[in-house]
């Protein structure tokens, strides 16, 4: 038998959480995958360009340069990588820059192996169609309050005041979960 069909299909993960990179490397590679890993982008680029992963799975948010940069990269080298991008700070804003720069399936942490694993199998971008928008203005407003929040490390006072809002308003806004569109 031909050792190339005994090959498992190669996987890039990264992540600058080295124990969530570590724990979910194993959970890969216990389904099926040889997994290679790197903490940031600069140490994943020079890994996937000696060896173009079939599959990645790239966090968002890193030290240095954002995972959106390396999923750039990685769809130039090969266009039938399969990118999950990871994040714990999910938009509807970035979740549409990552698949414009080639990612197959934008998932908020926390993801376990097996929805990584599904997300493989699923085309997002079929998926944006323009009847599934427009955004609701209230999930527009929810967006931001999100990323000003993340900007400012989850401090409420100072995310309150960047907005000119309310502490206690901003609180409330908080509270309330947002539509789905």
């Amino acid at each position: 038998m031909n050792p190339a069909f005994n090959e498992k299909p190669s996987l890039l993960l990264v992540d600058d959480d080295e124990t969530f990179c570590m724990v979910l490397g194993r959970a890969l590679e216990k389904r099926g995958f040889d997994v290679t890993k790197a903490n940031n982008v600069e140490q994943a680029i020079p890994l996937a360009t000696a060896n173009p992963p079939e599959f990645a799975v790239v966090d968002l948010k890193m030290d240095g340069a954002s995972g959106l940069v390396l999923t750039k990269v990685l769809h130039e080298l090969d266009p039938a990588t399969r990118i999950v991008m990871l994040t714990g700070y999910a938009s509807i804003a970035t979740a549409v820059e990552a698949i414009k720069l080639g990612a197959t399936q934008y998932l908020a942490k926390p993801a376990n192996a097996d929805e990584i694993v599904a997300a493989f199998s699923h085309n997002a971008s079929a998926e944006l169609k323009p009847n599934s928008l427009p955004i609701s203005v209230d999930r527009i407003e929810w967006e931001h309050i999100q990323r000003v929040l993340n900007e400012q490390q989850g401090n409420i006072s100072a995310t309150a005041r960047l907005l000119n809002m309310h502490r206690r308003t901003l609180q409330r806004k908080l509270a309330k979960h947002p539509n789905s569109q």
